[in-house]
């Protein structure tokens, strides 16, 4: 039934001019659009909606991921877009906070947090 449909993304903050501005400028996201309720960008061909709320609070697991060539170019790229990264104790992780899933070598995940 949904298989074969498009997926869209929902995220949400209590500050939209930080979000617009980390996921157009920071992370290079096209921006589509600012309505009442969202701002609205197209993220590879998936819509991404940042939903805009009163109150919020950050989930403490992923949300939002991409799949990359290579994740430590990324990383270094996004340093220097002044981009902080999260470490989180009891996860092998490398020198730059790189974690790889067990039973899966080739998903290797590295936490960034933005936008409550």
């Amino acid at each position: 039934m949904l298989a074969g449909s498009e997926v869209m993304g929902f995220l949400a903050t209590v500050n939209p001019e930080r979000a617009k501005e980390f996921y157009e400028t920071t992370l290079g996201l096209k921006f589509l659009e600012d309505t009442p309720f969202a701002i609205v960008f197209d993220a590879n061909g998936i819509m991404l909606r940042i939903q805009k709320t009163r109150e919020h609070t950050p989930l403490k697991t992923t949300s939002l991921g991409w799949k990359v060539t290579d994740i430590h170019e990324e990383i270094n790229i996004l340093n220097a877009r002044g981009v902080q990264f999260e470490r989180y104790e009891g996860l092998g992780q490398d020198d730059a906070g790189v974690w790889t899933t067990p039973g899966w070598p080739g998903l290797r995940i590295r936490t960034v947090m933005c936008c409550q």
